[in-house]
């Protein structure tokens, strides 16, 4: 199962995305997504997020 971001809480701090080893974290609109076509589901990003806003679907 991919992880998901959720926008109403990502505060577009961008800790997640260098930390991706499959570029599957995407800006969009000043926040961030994850690309659930790219994402290996490794969890790698989720501990990087200082509000929590990642999870798994």
């Amino acid at each position: 199962m991919a992880y998901q971001i959720d926008e109403n809480v990502c505060i577009g701090c961008g800790s997640c995305v260098g930390i991706c080893p499959v570029f599957a974290i995407e800006s969009k609109d000043n926040k961030y997504a994850i690309n659930s076509d790219v994402c290996v589901s490794c969890g790698a990003c989720e501990p990087t997020c200082p509000v929590n806003a990642i999870s798994q679907k």
